[in-house]
């Protein structure tokens, strides 16, 4: 009987020797890394992306190392270089050619301190790079100020009472993101201090005003979005998913992934993932 349980004992030390052996072996394999090149190899050895991945540890790939809230200054990145790199695609006959500007832009930015600088170096950047994808998109690289064929629309709401229209005033797309709606240019007029439904033009003739009203709705319903992490189609929904997503038009949602990935590459950054609706 004492014989039995001894060998007993040392088959289950045998047995547990070589399950932690094929473990650790397992374990040696799975950490190895092999990843895509936009992907990180943690400090464990496994392939992905965000903090856990790419921060602290990272071994290869677009590591990066998670810094505190408000640490990226916005003009650093906003260089003229990079504002002329989008604006100076537009042909010189383009009516925003001579409109937009990188001054204008960083003077409203002064009345929106959050926008890019609320979550880590790789979120802040990859917000700053999707507003322009999205500017780049709705303008065509700077060229429009107004909505192509906008004074035809009747973006018009007529059941809203907080910001009824005003005869003889379209509320078509204009600026940097197009703003559209009465319930818009009222909500945006009230915010930023313009008449939004008596003189909705102004959006168009004031460059400063201009880029307010895009950062208004960027920041009301777009910043949450990408410092939370729900990725870059998501804001495409926000702006113009009900058109746009779910094949409504492919090419358009294309169009803006592709210019948020040539901004995320030339701040250095990973897109992550989650791109298209």
């Amino acid at each position: 009987m004492v014989a039995f349980t001894i060998r007993k004992n040392l088959l289950a030390i045998t047995l547990a020797g070589i399950l932690a052996s094929e473990m650790l072996l397992e374990s040696v394999v799975a950490q190895t890394c092999g990843c895509a090149s936009d992907l990180c190899c943690s400090q464990y050895g496994y392939c992905g992306t965000g903090d856990s991945y790419c921060g602290t540890g990272c071994q290869a790939g677009p590591c990066y190392a998670p810094t505190p809230s408000g640490t990226v200054v916005v003009s650093n990145y906003v260089t003229q270089a990079f504002f002329d790199g989008i604006i100076n695609q537009a042909a010189s006959t383009c009516e925003g050619k001579n409109f937009y500007t990188r001054a204008a832009f960083l003077t409203a930015l002064n009345s929106y301190p959050s926008f890019g600088t609320s979550g880590t170096t790789v979120e802040s950047l990859q917000e700053i790079a999707a507003f322009f994808a999205h500017v780049s998109h709705e303008t065509g690289v700077f060229c429009y100020i107004n909505e192509i064929g906008g004074a035809s629309q009747n973006y018009c709401d007529a059941t809203n009472t907080q910001y009824p229209c005003v005869a003889g005033q379209g509320y078509y797309g204009r600026g940097p993101l197009q703003l559209s709606w009465n319930y818009n240019y009222g909500a945006a007029g009230s915010s930023i201090g313009f008449d939004g439904l008596n003189d909705p033009g102004i959006v168009a003739t004031d460059v400063v005003t201009s880029f307010k009203t895009a950062l208004w709705f960027w920041m009301n319903n777009c910043h949450s979005i990408m410092t939370s992490g729900q990725g870059f189609r998501a804001t495409i929904q926000a702006i113009n998913g009900a058109i746009e997503c779910n094949g409504g038009n492919t090419a358009a949602v294309q169009d803006r992934v592709q210019y948020y990935e040539t901004y995320c590459n030339q701040f250095g950054v990973s897109p992550g993932t989650a791109l298209t609706c």
